[in-house]
């Protein structure tokens, strides 16, 4: 027989981890780096650049295109793992309070 009760504590339970596990985010920093590590960018795990360190030898009006290019790559790839990241810290948070359902995925949830 099916227990309302039981089944709402159940959802009461993954919001509070949810909501621990959105606070852990901001946490979670990754780096991602373009031009050999002359562009370095940081991201939370809420997809927000913390910082940005630029190798001084690109600071220069000629290499300006390069440079965009670089900071791009750089923060994208930081976007990326940080994505990983968030997706791995749902799934723990989530882990064992639900049964597995086919198709659901709570890390698709950041």
């Amino acid at each position: 027989m099916f227990d309302m009760m039981k089944m709402m504590g159940k959802v009461k339970e993954v919001q509070d981890k949810m909501k621990a596990a959105q606070e852990n985010l901001a946490r979670i920093e990754v780096e991602g780096e373009s031009g050999a590590g002359m562009v370095k960018a940081v991201v939370n795990g809420k997809k927000k650049l913390v910082s940005l360190d630029i190798d001084p030898s690109l600071l220069n009006d000629k290499d300006k295109e390069m440079l965009q290019d670089l900071v791009i790559a750089a923060v994208n790839m930081a976007t990326e793992k940080a994505d990983e990241k968030a997706k791995e810290e749902i799934k723990k948070s989530t882990e064992g309070v639900l049964p597995n359902i086919p198709g659901f995925d709570f890390g698709s949830m950041v």
